[in-house]
C-alpha cells in the first residue's frame, strides 16, 4: 500500500518503505503525537524517534528484534511520556539535543550537537539543531542514497509553519532562520517532512510560504 503519513491514535501504523530504511509512523497519546520507528533493512537495527506515549503500543511496534536507541526531539513532556518504560524494556541508548537534556527526566546518555551523526545500521542520520520551539530541539535528516532526503522535525516544522514560539518574536526569528538555513537551503523540494504531530509534508509544498510565515510572525 502507498504510504500517506496519515495516522490516528488507536489506529494502525503507516509504513514508508525505502531502499535501505523502513519508517513506521504511529500516533499515540492525548496530544496525538507521532512516533517513528526506523529499521535498517541490511542489519535489522532499530531506532525510535520520540517515545511520546502508550509504551505498549511502541513496544509492540519494536517487537522482538530489539531497539538500539531512542531520540527525543525536544524536552516537552508530551514527547517523552513513554521513554522510561521503553528504555527499561529494551535497554535502548537515549539521545536528545544537548540544551534540552536537563528538561527530560530520563537521563540522556548521548547529548546531540548540531552536525552530529547517528547510525541506524548502515543508514546515517544527520543532526540539525533548530532553536526556538525549545533551546535544544533537533531534526534528523536521512539523505536516502537511492532517493530523496527525509527529515524528522519534531515540533520545529509542520505543514503550514514552524513550531509554536509562544509569541516570543526573537524565538520565532531564530526558529524560522534555523529552519530556512539548515533545512530549506540545503535540501531539495522532494524532501519528505515527518513532524511531531499530524500529517506529513514536503519542503517543496512549504517553501513558497516562507515569506508569509515571516510576515505573520508565527
Amino acid at each position: 500500500m502507498t504510504y500517506t503519513g496519515t495516522v490516528t491514535v488507536g489506529g494502525p501504523a503507516d509504513v514508508h518503505e525505502l531502499a535501505k530504511l523502513i519508517i513506521t509512523k504511529v500516533a499515540v497519546g492525548p496530544m496525538e503525537n507521532n512516533a517513528y520507528l526506523l529499521r535498517c533493512r541490511d542489519t535489522g537495527e532499530q531506532l525510535l524517534i520520540d517515545a511520546a506515549a502508550e509504551p505498549d503500543t511502541l513496544l509492540g511496534l519494536i517487537g522482538d528484534d530489539g531497539l538500539a536507541g531512542v531520540v527525543t526531539t525536544h524536552r516537552h513532556g508530551d514527547h517523552w511520556q513513554a521513554l522510561d518504560e521503553v528504555v527499561r524494556a529494551t535497554g535502548a541508548r537515549t539521545y536528545a539535543g544537548r540544551p534540552d537534556t536537563e528538561g527530560i527526566p530520563v537521563p540522556t546518555e548521548q547529548p546531540l550537537d548540531d552536525g552530529a551523526e547517528l547510525a541506524v545500521g548502515v543508514c546515517r542520520l544527520a543532526v540539525r539543531q533548530l532553536v526556538g520551539h525549545t533551546p535544544g530541539s533537533v531534526a534528523l535528516v536521512y539523505d536516502d542514497p537511492e532517493g530523496h532526503p527525509h527529515v524528522f522535525t519534531g515540533d520545529s516544522l509542520f505543514p503550514g509553519g514552524v513550531g509554536n514560539t509562544r509569541g516570543d518574536a526573537r524565538a520565532f526569528e531564530q526558529l524560522l532562520g534555523d529552519v530556512e538555513a539548515k533545512l530549506f537551503a540545503p535540501l531539495p523540494d522532494e524532501t519528505w517532512v515527518y513532524p511531531g504531530h499530524g500529517a506529513d509534508t514536503t519542503l517543496g509544498a512549504e517553501r513558497p510560504h516562507l515569506g508569509e510565515w515571516r510576515q505573520r510572525g508565527w
